[in-house]
């Protein structure tokens, strides 16, 4: 995949870094994948270890992105580019706001979501113009990159199954809709192997998180 999709890099070793020494990791994943838990038993670990780390998600993180993601979420009706042009508006005002102040202070940042969920879930699930998401995205970010980033995997009816009822929009969507997400997220990850992590996210919480704890401890030095 152009590496435009999710902005710029300076990367070193297959790791991208910020120039004062924060690390920005992703996770990503369908519903029910478990990237939310995973997330937190990061950053908590991370902390354990003295690191300086923020963690946040998308949409989110800031007053706006929390306004963005009550309506996403909710019932109101929105086209397939509102969706995009609103994720891009919540993502504009965290990078600004929140995650590049947190990088340059040498804070890592451990975030639930980022331009890979755009990907997925806009280009794959909704079928909008690939090089239309990559220009929003490139323009809300202003090319920050993740550093390295987690694609827990599942298959669309286990996640499912995990998540039960809800009133979520996206959760709501039918399983060729899923189907399509998971898709994305593979191929994104097979042309990006470099970045993107993927790990099975059936297999127990505490398994996942050591094998996620294997590839960041490395970096600790």
């Amino acid at each position: 995949m152009d590496a435009s999709l999710s902005g710029g890099c300076a990367c070193s070793g297959g790791i991208a870094t910020a120039s004062s020494g924060g690390l920005f990791i992703t996770f990503e994943g369908g519903e029910g994948s478990g990237k939310t838990t995973q997330a937190r038993l990061l950053a908590r670990r991370l902390r354990r270890r003295g690191v300086d780390v923020l963690l946040t998600h998308e949409p989110g993180g800031t007053p706006l992105g929390e306004r963005a993601r009550r309506i996403l979420k909710g019932a109101i009706p929105a086209s397939p580019l509102a969706e995009l042009l609103l994720f891009a508006a919540a993502r504009a005002q965290l990078v600004a706001g929140v995650l590049r102040p947190a990088l340059e202070a040498g804070t890592w940042v451990v975030c639930d979501r980022y331009t890979d969920s755009t990907v997925a879930y806009q280009g794959y699930g909704r079928g909008l113009d690939m090089a239309a998401i990559r220009a929003v995205n490139a323009l809300a970010t202003g090319s920050l990159r993740p550093s390295l980033t987690f694609l827990l995997d599942v298959p669309v009816e286990a996640g499912l199954r995990r998540k039960g009822a809800s009133d979520d929009r996206f959760e709501g969507e039918g399983l060729a809709f899923h189907r399509r997400v998971r898709s994305g997220y593979r191929e994104l990850a097979r042309r990006e192997s470099g970045r993107v992590v993927v790990v099975d996210g059936r297999e127990a919480a505490s398994v996942i998180a050591r094998r996620i704890w294997a590839r960041v401890e490395p970096l600790l030095g």
